[in-house]
């Protein structure tokens, strides 16, 4: 992990594409500023593991189904 320290109005920049800018510091909380592409998505971290779990759970429950849809697929037909 890269840690730096930067003033409000200070940026860093990511990739040529994404900067963060420090806007406030009120007590201990940092308010930041993003800048970056529409193609980039951005979540919370607690966001981003919520849909990360949901997804690897939809996943998990599908595999019954896509196993059968795999057998069936590979039964040859009656003549």
């Amino acid at each position: 992990m890269l840690y730096l320290t930067r003033k409000i109005g200070e940026s860093v920049v990511i990739n040529d594409e994404i900067e963060v800018t420090v806007i406030g510091v009120r007590g201990k909380s940092v308010k930041l500023g993003f800048t970056f592409p529409d193609s980039a998505t951005v979540l919370r971290r607690e966001i981003h593991d919520r849909v990360r779990e949901e997804n690897r759970r939809a996943a998990h429950s599908a595999e019954p189904f896509l196993d059968e849809a795999d057998r069936l697929a590979t039964v040859a037909p009656d003549d």
